[in-house]
């Protein structure tokens, strides 16, 4: 009878977290991060069809670095957790901590009872009605999972991006700022001799959580609001809608005191739509 070789299981356990920590290292940054209105997510992505951030729940959001197929597995199999916890309770009921939790038990089952382990860096952000109330969770390709303090950077060269992170974020930051400080910090790295790089526009992804919306609080920011963002002016790229002439406003007015029966409206706190739903990627 053959005998079968024996390997320590140190050298294992050493072995798998080599193998995924070279393959998140190879891959591009991803930073999030929190600001006066919410988190902001922002990735250098060349893809315009392949997405490292998106919208897992109404307040929650999900980005990741290294195995594009093995991220989008653990993306989708959290909007269906979601969904399905939603759908059975209540929508207050699906929290972020509830999925870090979930992912952190399948990274880490995968990492200690399949031969390769998954090649993934992901975070988890949801954000909450008062900046205090923020959450910011990563996720280690062996499960473990750290609660961050309001920044994190993952992929590439992580820890210098998160120093500049950390020496210059603010939770009271506007969105224009923590967009041009989330480029700043991807962009300190990578270039020749180390030097820092310019990233265009359309070599980034960038979304939000905006708390000052009800319901699904996902945004991606795209185009010329980015562009704008990037060079400054935030007023113009956060605004919605452009003002009204005066004349338009009373007529507005005039017409709102009719006494005109009006559909009623569905409630913005109760979306009929989920990310699973929708199948934004």
């Amino acid at each position: 009878m053959a005998m079968q070789f024996y390997t320590n299981i140190d050298q294992i356990m050493r072995d798998r977290s080599e193998l995924a920590r070279k393959g998140i290292s190879r891959g591009r940054s991803a930073v999030a991060l929190t600001y006066t209105g919410g988190v902001l997510f922002v990735a250098e992505n060349l893809s315009s069809s392949l997405h490292k951030i998106s919208e897992i729940y109404d307040r929650i959001g999900f980005a990741a670095v290294g195995r594009y197929n093995e991220f989008e597995n653990l993306r989708r199999a959290g909007v269906r957790m979601a969904d399905l916890n939603g759908l059975s309770y209540d929508r207050r009921d699906v929290t972020g901590l509830a999925l870090a939790n979930a992912y952190a038990q399948t990274l880490g089952a995968i990492f200690s009872d399949q031969q390769k382990p998954f090649e993934v860096e992901i975070c988890v952000a949801e954000v909450g009605a008062t900046p205090a109330d923020d959450q910011i969770y990563r996720l280690a390709y062996d499960g473990s999972v750290n609660d961050e303090p309001g920044f994190m950077a993952m992929g590439g060269q992580a820890e210098a991006i998160a120093n500049v992170l950390k020496g210059a974020h603010k939770s009271d930051m506007s969105l224009a700022d923590a967009v041009k400080l989330a480029v700043k910090a991807l962009s300190s790295v990578g270039g020749e001799g180390g030097a820092a790089r310019t990233i265009a526009a359309n070599q980034l992804e960038v979304a939000i959580l905006d708390r000052a919306r009800r319901g699904r609080t996902f945004r991606r920011l795209t185009g010329k609001v980015l562009t704008d963002l990037l060079n400054g002016n935030g007023a113009a790229a956060t605004s919605s809608s452009p003002a009204k002439p005066a004349d338009t406003e009373a007529a507005d007015t005039a017409a709102d005191s009719k006494d005109t029966p009006k559909p009623p409206a569905k409630g913005p706190d109760k979306p009929t739509s989920s990310a699973g739903s929708a199948d934004l990627e």
